[in-house]
This record gives structure tokens, sequence and C-alpha cells, in this order.
């Protein structure tokens, strides 16, 4: 089960908690909002806008992704009440996706998913197909690079990076 909080944190002398939770499906439009708005601004650094156009296309299908979250140990972060994040992860140790909102940034919120998630799941590794914007955060994780690799939608290549490190059994 998912901890009552992820933590306290301080920002500009205001105190705000995460608190972690396991996913609703009546989360999912939230999160497809979350996903489609973190990739065009935040990864709008690293990636074109072309290339966010074919990562979130804003037509995402919610049925579908509605049921990977329900099949995976699906973490929602909300920070002062307010979706900040979320997170999913297979049984085998797989990091699907991660993201935290443009308005969320650097707060740890991250950090808590992947902590929550990762005790949660025993796996012997843990593995996530990371974005350039990512991979820095991932590094910080204890997690390296297998391998870089360009990831093709509608005919557009995204480069991504396979990366792991051990996990616990």
């Amino acid at each position: 089960m998912v901890g009552r909080s992820g933590g306290i944190f301080r920002r500009k002398e205001v105190i705000y908690m995460i608190k972690l939770r396991p996913y609703q499906p009546e989360d999912c439009p939230a999160l497809l909002r979350l996903f489609y708005e973190t990739v065009h601004s935040v990864n709008l650094g690293d990636y074109t806008e072309i290339q966010c156009n074919v990562w979130a296309t804003g037509q995402e299908d919610a049925d579908r992704w509605n049921r990977s979250l329900l099949e995976h140990t699906t973490i929602v972060a909300e920070w002062d009440g307010t979706l900040a994040g979320f997170g999913d992860m297979d049984a085998s140790g797989y990091l699907d996706r991660l993201y935290v909102s443009k308005d969320h940034q650097q707060l740890g919120i991250a950090t808590a998913i992947c902590d929550a998630l990762e005790q949660q799941i025993a796996a012997p590794t843990y593995q996530t197909h990371a974005s350039i914007t990512a991979k820095p955060f991932f590094i910080r994780r204890g997690y390296c690079v297998v391998r870089k690799q360009e990831v093709e939608r509608q005919g557009i290549c995204l480069v991504n990076y396979v990366m792991e490190k051990l996990g616990r059994q």
C-alpha cells in the first residue's frame, strides 16, 4: 500500500505536503492532461515541437491507458491537494511512466513516487526507457544507461535511453 504521505516540503516559506495514493480510474482524464502538458512544456527543452506532438498527441486512448494503469502498480501524487504527478511500474520492475506537472518540478515528487514504487515491487532489476530530460534524474537514482535508442512515432524519431539499476528480491 502507498503510505499516508510522501513527505513535507518547504517552498517559499509555506509548508506543503506530498500525498501519495493509489491510482483510481476516475484519475485517468487528469493524468492524460498532465502527461500532455508535461511533454509539451518540460520536455520541449530537449525535443522539438514535432517530436512532442507525436509523443503526446492529445488523442491518447483513455481506455487503453486506464487498463494499463490498473494492471501496473500506479501511484498518484498530490501537492497541497493538487494533482502533481504519477508513475507506474509493472511486476517485473519496469517503470513505464513517470510524469510530474510543469508547476511541480524540482520538489521531490518524482523521487517520492519512485521510492514508493520500488518499495512496493521487489525485482532483481528496475528498468525504464528514460527521455533525454529524465536521464539525469535516473542517473542520480543509481540507474545506468544500457543503451541509447531511437523510437519512431508517426515517422518521427525520438531518442531515449534504456536504463536499469539493481533492485531487490
